[in-house]
């Protein structure tokens, strides 16, 4: 039966500089999302492919080349260890494993693109487990189509994809910490962040565009906001404790504060 979208379109108008997500119960019972566009709205399931589809009967298509991999690398590395040892297994030749075909390399793009929509909206929702699940997802396919793509052209075609997933991951990662109250977690979540994408522009011979690298600026200055928010350690808060003191000739009461860093052994001067 053909429906006229016009009046639910009308009770949720596009609102035009913003991602207009909201997460509703379906028919059967389970939570969606959904996006508002210009033209409609979208809507993904919460689990699983967004779609809510279960190519050849896997969860999505990448656990269904995942899978197809697991079986042909344990069938190549039997057949080439009959005539070796047991304890040496013999490595497989890679040209061996690569498996996708230009026809599944694009199926695994415009897979994946589901999943971007989907962890963009879950971070408007402020639901940063499932941002972390879905980028951490979308890297898998990455490094799948990387290493097992037949043509050099597929196995280049999402890698300027890499540096913008690894900082969404890492800034989900933040604000999970975040939202757990631990500002220390969050910081160290961001470095980590950092510090892989400085690894990935140095091993791809770009170090120099690490320093100009979007992503990277980003997560400073998420990094640089949060900074001044960290708690304070006992012992640099009894190193500023006693510098008021000196500066204010409280001499008996620096006195005591040397003691107590002396106790967490440290030496002021």
């Amino acid at each position: 039966m053909d429906r006229d979208l016009t009046e639910l379109l009308n009770e949720w108008p596009f609102q035009p500089g913003q991602i207009n997500v909201r997460l509703i119960q379906g028919n059967d019972g389970e939570p969606r999302i959904q996006v508002r566009l210009d033209l409609g709205i979208l809507q993904m399931f919460v689990d699983g492919r967004p779609d809510g589809t279960r190519p050849e009967g896997y969860g999505s298509l990448l656990e269904y080349h995942e899978a197809r991999l697991d079986e042909l690398h344990a069938a190549k590395t039997m057949e080439a260890s009959v005539e070796g040892e047991e304890d040496d297994l013999p490595e497989v030749d890679p040209e061996q494993l690569r498996i996708l075909s230009p026809e599944d390399c694009r199926l695994l793009r415009e897979e994946a693109v589901q999943y971007y929509h989907r962890y963009i909206a879950l971070l408007v929702l402020e639901d940063y487990e499932g941002v972390a699940r879905d980028t951490s997802r979308n890297l898998r396919v990455l490094d799948l189509i990387a290493e097992h793509a037949e043509t050099e052209e597929d196995r280049r075609s999402m890698e300027q994809n890499r540096p913008y997933i690894m900082m969404m991951r890492a800034r989900a990662l933040a604000s999970l910490a975040l939202k757990h109250d631990e500002p220390k977690a969050a910081v160290h979540a961001i470095e980590q962040g950092v510090e892989a994408l400085r690894q990935y522009f140095t091993d791809r011979g770009a170090a120099e565009a690490f320093e100009t690298s979007g992503e990277v600026a980003m997560l400073r200055e998420m990094r640089d906001a949060l900074v001044p928010k960290l708690p304070l350690s006992q012992r640099a808060e009894l190193r500023q404790r006693l510098e008021a003191a000196i500066a204010a000739e409280n001499y008996e009461l620096a006195a005591i504060l040397r003691d107590e860093l002396r106790l967490l052994g440290d030496t002021p001067g």
